[in-house]
Parts: structure tokens; C-alpha cells; sequence
């Protein structure tokens, strides 16, 4: 089963870098699925939530400010300025 390459880095750390099947982001125009074999794209973020379903199927949920997407060849980069593990939601 083809798999995506995953880094999340927000402005002062590396959030989270490893191997996943599925991502969701949200881009700024609405939310945006990425499975491998993707093509090739460029994305603006707005604040919300990452979802990574990793190749062992736990689905890995942060908070992210704005920034932006880049997906080439099964490898997915995502940029913000800020980010925190969890959602709004699962931390109340």
C-alpha cells in the first residue's frame, strides 16, 4: 500500500514527521484531502485542524494557525506559525 511522507513544522519546533495514508488540512479556500498519489500542489492554510491517519491507522489531530500545504511525489509538508497537538474540542 503506497504511503505519504509527513512533516508538520510550525515556526519554532518540528510538530510531527513520519508516514501516514491520509491527510486532511485546511486550506484556505476549504478542507483538503491528500491521499498518496496526490498531484502535485501548492495550498494556503487557514487556522483549524490537521488530521493524519498514519500507517498504522490512529488518526493524529493538531491545531494549526495559518500557513501553507505543499504535496510532490507522496511527500506532504505542511508550514505554520504556530501549532499544538490536539483539537479545540478534545482539549476541553
Amino acid at each position: 500500500m503506497a504511503e505519504l511522507e509527513v512533516d508538520v513544522v510550525a515556526a519554532d519546533r518540528r510538530v510531527w514527521r513520519g508516514s501516514a495514508r491520509a491527510v486532511t488540512v485546511p486550506a484556505a479556500d476549504g478542507e483538503l484531502g491528500i491521499l498518496p498519489g496526490h498531484t502535485p500542489v501548492l495550498a494556503v492554510l487557514k487556522a483549524g485542524s490537521v488530521r493524519i491517519t498514519t500507517v498504522a491507522g490512529e488518526v493524529r489531530a493538531m491545531t494549526v494557525d495559518e500557513g501553507f500545504l505543499s504535496v510532490d511525489s507522496d511527500r506532504v509538508t505542511v508550514v505554520v506559525h504556530a501549532a499544538t497537538e490536539g483539537t479545540p474540542e478534545a482539549r476541553r
